[in-house]
C-alpha cells in the first residue's frame, strides 16, 4: 500500500487553475518532497490531501483512505503543519503539545520518543508562550504538536520558510530520524537547494509537475553545455547574453549568471571576445555541474 496516490487532481479558483492534473504516489517511508515557487500550488495540494479543501476532479488516497470518503479517519492518521504557525499564541510550550496530544486522546509521554529529540531544545521554554518564540522554535513547536499522535503521514508545508540556516539544517536532520521510525512525509519548500535532503521530488510550476525524480536523475538528466559568467557589470551582462544568437537561455544565480550554450562549437574563447567588445571587464567564465535550479529553469522553459 502507498503512503500516499494521487490520481488525476485537478483544483481551480475562478479562472485560475491552482492544480492541473496532478498525478503521484509516496512510498512507505519515503521523504517526497514538493519543490517549487510561491503560488505554484503546493498549499492547495496539501489542503486537498489533508482533507481540508476538496479537489473539483481527480482522487486521492492518504494511508489506504480516500480523501473524501475516509476523510475522518486520515484526520486521525496524518500529522499537518501548514505555512502559516497556526498554534495557540497564548499558550506556552508545554500548554499547546498537552492541548494537542488531549486532542488525539493520548499523552506527551505516550509518544516522547518520537518529540525526544526537539523537544529537549524547547525544554528550557516550556512555560514561555508560544507568541514570545523565535521562528525556528515556533516550528520546532508546531513539528512537535504534529507528531504527538504518532501518524502515519507527516505532511509539512514549507517548513522552513523565514527559518534562520541553522534551523532548517535541524530541521531536516530531524526529517531524517522520523523517516527512520517508519513515518512516511510529503514537504513543500521553495528552495531548490533542499531537494537534496529527498528521497524524491516533483518539480512543480503554476500547477503542473514538471518532471517526478530522484534529485540525482534529475541532475544527471541535464543535457546542455553549462557556464558560469561574472563580470564588473553584471546586469548589463545579462542582457548582452541574452541578446547572445548562440545562447539558449541565460538566468542571474547569485554572484554569476548560469547560461546554457545551442551550439557545441560555441568556445568559452569565442565568448570571451564577444564580451570585451562589449566592454566587459574582470570577465569569468567557467563550465559548471547543474544544480536542481538549473533543472527547474530548463524545465520552465
Amino acid at each position: 500500500m502507498k503512503a500516499i496516490s494521487v490520481n488525476n487532481i485537478y483544483r481551480n479558483y475562478g479562472d485560475v487553475e491552482a492544480l492541473i492534473d496532478i498525478s503521484f504516489e509516496v512510498e512507505q517511508g519515503e521523504i517526497f518532497g514538493i519543490i517549487g515557487p510561491d503560488g505554484a500550488g503546493k498549499t492547495t495540494l496539501f489542503r486537498i490531501l489533508t482533507t481540508l479543501l476538496l479537489a473539483d476532479k481527480g482522487s486521492a488516497t492518504v494511508d489506504g483512505c480516500d480523501v473524501i470518503k475516509d476523510f475522518k479517519l486520515i484526520r486521525n492518521r496524518v500529522g499537518y503543519m501548514p505555512g502559516r504557525f497556526s498554534l495557540y499564541l497564548d499558550l506556552t510550550v508545554e500548554e499547546n503539545l498537552n492541548f494537542f496530544a488531549t486532542v488525539f486522546n493520548t499523552t506527551i509521554e505516550e509518544n516522547y520518543y518520537l518529540i525526544e529529540d526537539i523537544y529537549k531544545q524547547l525544554e528550557p521554554f516550556k512555560d514561555r508562550r508560544a507568541s514570545a518564540l523565535s521562528g525556528g522554535m515556533k516550528q520546532k513547536l508546531a513539528l512537535c504538536c504534529s507528531l504527538i499522535h504518532k501518524p502515519t503521514v507527516l505532511f509539512l508545508d514549507e517548513p522552513t520558510t523565514g527559518v534562520d540556516p541553522v534551523s532548517r539544517k535541524e530541521l531536516w536532520e530531524m526529517l531524517k530520524k522520523l523517516k527512520q521510525q517508519g513515518i512516511s512525509i510529503l514537504v513543500s519548500t521553495p528552495y531548490m537547494d533542499e531537494a537534496e535532503m529527498c528521497d524524491r521530488i516533483a518539480l512543480i510550476q503554476n500547477g503542473n509537475f514538471l518532471k517526478i525524480d530522484t534529485p540525482k536523475n534529475i541532475v544527471n538528466q541535464f543535457d546542455n553545455i553549462l557556464w558560469a559568467l561574472s563580470s564588473n557589470r553584471m546586469y548589463d551582462l545579462l542582457n548582452d547574453l541574452r541578446n547572445h544568437p548562440k545562447i539558449k537561455s541565460c538566468y542571474a544565480f547569485g554572484d554569476s549568471h548560469h547560461i546554457t550554450i545551442s551550439t557545441d562549437n560555441f568556445l568559452l574563447n569565442d565568448l570571451n571576445i564577444f564580451l570585451n567588445e562589449k566592454g566587459h571587464k574582470d570577465i569569468e567564465i567557467s563550465p559548471i555541474k547543474a544544480s536542481i535550479e538549473d533543472c527547474f529553469m530548463q524545465l520552465t522553459n
